[in-house]
């Protein structure tokens, strides 16, 4: 029987593999947060919560480092510089 990891701050809950997703699309700087939106029902506040939760803390500070204001993970702001 699947796992399900719920955040406190979200109403979601998912199985391991769908956080091992999700946790992958937001690690990768070509995917926009509206893809996890898009797949997961996971608004952008919820993902960095998750990962904030899951990540070691100098893992998640790195990542937050990359992509805070990032316009590759943002559609709108990446339509707006093309």
């Amino acid at each position: 029987m699947p796992k399900f990891v719920s955040n406190s701050k979200s109403p979601h809950q998912f199985n391991k593999s769908d956080l091992s997703r999700i946790i992958e699309m937001a690690w990768d700087d070509k995917t926009p947060f509206e893809a996890i939106k898009l797949n997961f029902q996971c608004t952008e506040r919820e993902v960095i919560n998750l990962m904030k939760m899951t990540l070691k803390r100098g893992s998640y500070k790195k990542w937050r480092q990359r992509v805070k204001g990032r316009k590759a993970k943002h559609l709108r702001k990446s339509q707006l510089h093309a």
